[in-house]
């Protein structure tokens, strides 16, 4: 029951990330929730999503830290090498693209450009999901693609009404009554 118990919180952190305004919190978030399903992964066996996991929360707060190509490369290579090695059907792709496309986007994009892209990364893992015959998965990637979808279109409306819905709203601080 651990493993079932790990997906559900890492279900509900999931789900609350893709409200976060702020990329950086929305990247910690993100990380925090790969940490926890890969935990989960690994306590089903599923070694390969697990690994997989791990390298996405480790990839997510590397690019907390640098936007370098090179960086970005390394991880695109290792999600290719894990990806491939057990590579048995074409929809075995689907993740690996995904994985790859949202590698690309956090080390590469901003904003909306980079909730779509990571909307298309989702997209994927429904799919293989789905195929994999994985209801859990399933559930939890399609709760994300909704979330996610909902908030790029309320986003994209703020951005036509002139809002910048990435602007971080900061508390002023506080005023020193000694003057």
């Amino acid at each position: 029951m651990a493993g079932p118990g790990r997906g559900v919180i890492a279900f509900l952190i999931g789900i609350t990330t893709f409200f976060n305004r702020d990329e950086r919190r929305f990247k910690k978030q993100l990380s925090v929730y790969s940490a926890v399903i890969g935990v989960h992964f690994f306590l089903l066996g599923t070694y390969p999503a697990g690994a997989s996991a791990i390298l996405n929360a480790i990839r997510t707060l590397i690019t907390l830290r640098t936007r370098s190509l090179w960086v970005m490369a390394i991880f695109i290579v290792l999600t290719g090498g894990i990806g491939l090695a057990k590579f048995h059907h074409p929809v075995e792709l689907l993740p690996v693209i995904g994985t790859i496309v949202s590698t690309w986007a956090l080390f590469r994009c901003k904003g909306l450009t980079m909730r779509c892209v990571m909307w298309f990364s989702t997209c994927c893992w429904v799919i293989h999901n789905f195929w994999a015959g994985s209801i859990g998965g399933t559930m939890i990637e399609g709760s994300f693609l909704l979330m996610n979808g909902l908030n790029i279109i309320r986003f994209w409306r703020m951005q036509k009404r002139g809002i910048d819905p990435f602007k971080v709203e900061k508390t002023p601080p506080a005023i020193d009554e000694r003057g």
